[in-house]
Formats: C-alpha cells, sequence, structure tokens
C-alpha cells in the first residue's frame, strides 16, 4: 500500500507503507520546499509531522526517538529531546510549541 499525505487540498502519494520501519521515521521532501517526518508506530498507524524542530530549526525529527506517555505516541527530537505528539503536533514539553501534523492514509 501506499502512504499517501494531504497537501494542498489533494492526497499526494509518498512512498509504500512497507518503506517505513515501525518505531523509526523517514523524511520526505514536499513539492512547497517543506519537509514532513513520517512514522509507522509498532501498532501500525501512520503519522506525518513537520519535520523542523521549532527550538533548533533543524530539519531532524524524522530522526527523532518515538515512545508513549499517557496514552500519546510522540516523537523525541534528537537534538534537545523536547517530545511532540504525533497526532497532535503539540509539544508535550512547552504547551507555547507545535509543529504542524499531516493528515495520512494508505491508499
Amino acid at each position: 500500500m501506499k502512504l499517501e499525505l494531504a497537501h494542498d487540498d489533494d492526497w499526494l502519494p509518498i512512498c509504500d507503507t512497507e518503506a517505513l520501519t515501525p518505531g523509526r521515521g523517514m523524511a520526505a521532501l514536499l513539492p512547497d520546499g517543506r519537509q514532513a517526518a513520517l512514522f509507522r508506530d509498532r501498532r501500525g498507524r501512520l503519522y506525518a509531522i513537520d519535520n523542523r524542530d521549532p527550538f533548533t530549526g533543524a530539519q531532524v525529527l524524522s530522526r527523532g526517538l518515538i515512545g508513549s506517555a499517557d496514552g500519546r505516541t510522540f516523537v523525541a527530537s534528537p537534538l534537545l529531546k523536547q517530545r511532540f505528539d504525533l497526532e497532535t503536533g503539540r509539544c508535550l514539553d512547552d504547551d507555547e510549541v507545535t509543529v504542524a501534523v499531516y493528515p495520512v492514509r494508505a491508499g
């Protein structure tokens, strides 16, 4: 199956879902030059958030570690370790910071 990401009112095919290793991320370059961090958790759920770490400006969230806290799946930035909820984009360590979340589907 293909992972598709909602972008500019359309579905953009990104990669085969099997290309995503559970628990690890992958970066994808979007047509507008932004990057998305793609994840598949160990239950098979798919996520996509902005790849840019808002604390450092580096495109690194796809290299972060996936975990869970209070039933929420998150990725921890590999640089300063802030955790971002993969469903909402909210930073679990600073309520004033969020990253963009992209709807995804397997089609």
